[in-house]
């Protein structure tokens, strides 16, 4: 089969954020003759895709347009759901993701990595290892640069380490990892697919084209991830912190092995990781796993994890000031994902919730939050939700601006308690995007600190 081409054609891409600007540009730099359709009405990087030759269809998606197109591509943003889009299916018209549209073009492997909570540490920090081992590796996908923009620079010797989400790898078609990797799986994004199991069926796409040449790491403490596994035809490497495991990377005696039958091999000691929680830990061991498959020498694995902080909006600590300690963990954008960042905390917290309610069950976190928060203070759409469901156990009180909640956690949490953002919840109702929502949460602490020290 020759090279996947779009010279000529004409491609629509729907929505204008990151992945779709990437995706226009690219297919333009290809010869397509693109038409980038977005609902809003003026772009930031309008006059840079006018000059490359795309067309800007601003203010809504025309029927017309999509429907007299060879190939539509769709940004993680925009709903393959749309009424719209079922019509030029039925028609014969391929719709594809940003990620299987780049992933055609790519000449370097790819490790992919995904699950509920846990993607973006463990995709930096492979990257990191793989960089701290000499090797040529460009981090990607739902984080840093959409995969589209990778291509021009992609070549043999480059591995592409990218992190996936739902709704980018729901609309793959041939896309195959070299390692492909799924952390976990609870509920999450239930505010776009219909149900669990549709979630769990698009994470599943990331084993859906490998061979018995690849590899699949799997998360052995996760009972629902190895089921989606058995319908994988890759090898298998699997990690576990809490079960046993014959085969694969765990912790044993204060340092992280490959078990394999002939006996443990130590990648690093435990005291190297500087992560908080084993929520964190859990990703560290899957890259490491990753690092096995790669053949990134014990050097590398090591030298990557020492010099590792984290990544901010990920259990980062703010500030620290008259006795309260303040963490934005913004990234903990569903149930599961608060629920282990709240366990590392034993007492006198003060956790701030509530956003854009996408799914999950609230009730799990009335018992891990009675046994350590002083106050819930919830904010944005869901501040009803949150109050409802742990209001019989727990002392909930609401803000409507991110400067209120820090200052009521504040006078919650004092004298000596911890202040976390660990919202349960998406961000849009309030704020562009996760990243937004911890920037601002450490901007009012920031705030509240100078305000603090000028008394």
């Amino acid at each position: 089969m020759g090279e996947f081409s779009v010279d000529g054609a004409r491609v629509v891409v729907l929505g204008a954020a990151r992945s779709g600007i990437a995706a226009a540009m690219l297919l333009a730099r290809r010869g397509a003759r693109v038409v980038l359709s977005e609902n809003l009405d003026s772009i930031a990087d309008a006059d840079q895709l006018r000059g490359a030759g795309v067309t800007l269809e601003l203010g809504g998606h025309r029927a017309d347009t999509l429907t007299n197109a060879h190939l539509i591509v769709l940004s993680p943003g925009v709903s393959p759901r749309l009424p719209v889009i079922d019509r030029v299916r039925e028609q014969g018209t391929p719709v594809i993701s940003e990620v299987e549209l780049a992933a055609r073009w790519l000449r370097g492997r790819v490790v992919a990595v995904t699950g509920t909570k846990g993607k973006t540490t463990t995709t930096v920090l492979t990257g990191r290892m793989l960089e701290a081992d000499g090797r040529h590796a460009l981090v990607g996908g739902n984080v840093g640069t959409a995969l589209s923009s990778q291509v021009e620079a992609s070549s043999p010797d480059v591995i592409h380490v990218v992190e996936l989400s739902s709704f980018q790898l729901e609309l793959t078609e041939t896309f195959r990892p070299w390692i492909a990797v799924l952390l976990n799986l609870s509920p999450d994004h239930l505010d776009r697919h219909a149900n669990f199991q549709e979630y769990v069926d698009a994470k599943a796409r990331i084993f859906a084209n490998q061979t018995r040449t690849d590899t699949m790491v799997i998360n052995a403490d996760d009972p629902q991830v190895l089921e989606v596994a058995r319908q994988g035809r890759a090898r298998r490497l699997m990690f576990a912190l809490t079960e046993p495991i014959d085969e694969g990377v765990v912790v044993a005696e204060q340092v992280v092995s490959h078990r394999t039958g002939s006996g443990d091999r130590t990648l690093f000691p435990l005291s190297t990781v500087h992560l908080p929680g084993r929520h964190l830990l859990s990703d560290v061991l899957a890259a490491a796993a990753v690092g096995t498959v790669a053949g990134i020498s014990v050097d590398g694995m090591r030298s990557a994890v020492e010099s590792f902080d984290g990544i901010e909006h990920a259990m980062e600590v703010v500030a620290d000031f008259e006795g309260v300690q303040f963490i934005n963990d913004s990234k903990a954008t569903n149930v599961v994902s608060a629920r282990a960042a709240i366990e590392c905390f034993d007492r006198d917290l003060v956790v701030i919730m509530g956003g854009r309610f996408k799914g999950g069950d609230l009730q799990d976190l009335v018992t891990v939050l009675g046994e350590r928060v002083n106050a819930v203070v919830a904010i944005g759409e869901a501040r009803a939700r949150f109050r409802e469901a742990l209001g019989s156990g727990v002392d909930v009180h609401e803000a409507d601006e991110m400067s209120d909640a820090v200052r009521l956690a504040f006078r919650l949490a004092r004298p000596q308690g911890s202040v976390l953002l660990a919202p349960a919840c998406a961000s849009l109702d309030m704020f562009s995007d996760y990243a937004e929502r911890g920037k601002a949460f450490k901007e009012e602490v920031r705030h509240l600190a100078e305000e603090r020290a000028a008394r």
